[in-house]
């Protein structure tokens, strides 16, 4: 409890915890300053994404209805610190910022999961669901999006792709219930505020 609160406390004074960078498969490549700015602008995103991640499963532990789902959330989040290192190191390298909405997204995602949770085990892993669904649309944009010269950016996002696929599944595995569209476009309206807000600061 201490380390995750010390965790919400960095993140909200824009500071976020450091962990480990991605270990690559492949060699760096030479981008120009076009492709490194497009790719740092798509890593801001993805970054900010995780930021997101972690609080929405944070505010949806605290409130969870029995340990079983609370521990699920708690591991989900841990692996999302992991791809927030990723980002991080990955923007280090492209020498860019993250975004400084951060702690604005990290509040408010922790209130959204907070107030999920309350709403019982069915509605918490159906909302873990239809996030990572969303997650794994918009991680099909970037890779895209991002230029075929940044093999190093692409493998990242496609490992953050595996694993947040198999959030989705695990969730409704457990129990979570399927969301209708109309939930699952408001959803999708959000992360489009957070993409667009996100890309230049």
């Amino acid at each position: 409890m201490i380390g995750r609160l010390d965790d919400a406390l960095k993140m909200l004074a824009g500071q976020p915890s450091r962990r480990p960078g991605f270990s690559y498969q492949r060699p760096d490549t030479e981008l120009s300053e076009q492709q490194r700015a497009k790719s740092a602008s798509l890593m801001r995103v993805n970054h900010c994404g995780e930021v997101c991640a972690q609080a929405l499963y944070h505010g949806q532990a605290l409130t969870a209805r029995d340990e079983k789902t609370r521990a699920h959330l708690l591991r989900a989040a841990e692996e999302e610190a992991q791809h927030l290192g990723w980002c991080q190191s990955r923007l280090d390298e492209l020498n860019d910022h993250a975004s400084h909405l951060n702690p604005l997204w990290y509040a408010s995602s922790f209130s959204i999961g907070a107030v999920t949770g309350l709403l019982g085990n069915p509605i918490n892993l159906g909302f873990v669901a239809a996030t990572e669904e969303e997650v794994c649309k918009h991680i099909d944009r970037h890779l895209q999006e991002v230029p075929e010269q940044d093999l190093r950016s692409r493998e990242i996002l496609s490992a953050m792709r595996a694993d947040e696929l198999r959030h989705q599944s695990d969730a409704l595995d457990q129990g979570g219930r399927i969301f209708p569209t109309w939930v699952k476009s408001l959803m999708a309206l959000s992360s489009k505020a957070m993409t667009l807000s996100t890309r230049v600061l």
